[in-house]
């Protein structure tokens, strides 16, 4: 039986081994000398919580679908009919075209296409490269519109330590503001992290309950931000998103196939409704490219 995600790409480099799956361009499973560092799912299912997703050209939602380009209101389909927004792209369920693919690397292209609510043409690629502690992460966006186009990048990985019992690990996020959010899930405010959101010195996962949007990242020297989860022996994966990736969301998860938890740790570079709200939302002029990076690490 074909997969529902599509072609299944294996990666291997040393003790690291990938899975990427075509539909989504996702990062599907990804190992360090035999852990499980992103839970793998069935095959025969289809991706469960946009797992590994790459989301563009917004990540998270647009309120209503509806916003303002320039002088023209533009109507992006609905696809969170729960709460009646328009989420995480146009991109979630395309079957990437496999551009270029080695033993430890792979790229894929797809374009988004002039659609319902937004009409532009850009071209996307997503590298992934395995290291030998974890994986790479390079995205471009070209804008082939004779237009500006409004962009915006996300993705959506799943983060564990496989072998731990995940309500042990240890979230940091190094944050010092959190969105405020209504009943839909939309920001309605921001605010400095406090308790409950506050993860700069850790939270245990299995006291955290978060579907939370952060922003004023800590950078280290090196313009990489780094989320982490830690098992009490140490033991730590490492989620670093590079310059443009200005914002993060968590969500803890207790209902990813065959795992008790997880978390999904998200760097964007807008956060939720910045269609709306302009925030870290970019505009490619004609034949403009956009290139960010983030990559997973894994030590202990």
């Amino acid at each position: 039986m074909a997969s529902p995600t599509g072609i299944q790409i294996h990666l291997s480099r040393g003790d690291v081994t990938a899975q990427i799956a075509q539909v989504g361009a996702s990062l599907r499973h990804l190992t360090v000398g035999g852990v499980d560092i992103v839970p793998p799912y069935p095959e025969d299912i289809a991706t469960p919580g946009a797992s590994g997703v790459v989301l563009a050209p917004w990540p998270n939602r647009v309120r209503d679908g509806i916003w303002q380009d320039g002088d023209t209101t533009r109507a992006l389909a609905i696809t969170e009919p729960k709460f009646h927004n328009a989420s995480h792209g146009l991109l979630r369920f395309t079957a990437y075209e496999i551009a270029r693919r080695s033993e430890d690397a792979v790229t894929l292209a797809a374009a988004i296409v002039p659609q319902t609510g937004y009409p532009y043409l850009i071209d996307t690629t997503v590298r992934y490269a395995l290291t030998d502690a974890g994986i790479d992460v390079t995205h471009t966006l070209m804008n082939r519109s004779a237009a500006p186009a409004p962009v915006a990048l996300g993705t959506h990985p799943y983060l564990t330590i496989g072998g731990t019992d995940p309500r042990t690990l240890m979230l940091r996020i190094p944050a010092e503001t959190y969105f405020e959010t209504d009943e839909r899930m939309l920001p309605v405010g921001e605010s400095p992290v406090a308790s409950g959101t506050d993860l700069r010195e850790g939270q245990r996962l299995g006291d955290a309950q978060l579907d939370t949007g952060f922003a004023n990242l800590h950078r280290d020297a090196d313009g990489f931000a780094r989320t982490t989860l830690t098992a009490p022996d140490g033991r730590t994966v490492t989620l670093q998103q590079g310059p443009g990736f200005g914002y993060v969301q968590a969500y803890t998860s207790t209902g990813y196939p065959d795992h008790s938890l997880v978390v999904a740790v998200e760097p964007m570079t807008a956060p939720a409704d910045a269609f709306n709200s302009g925030r870290g939302l970019r505009h490619l002029g004609q034949d403009e490219s956009w290139t960010l990076e983030w990559g997973i690490r894994f030590s202990g």
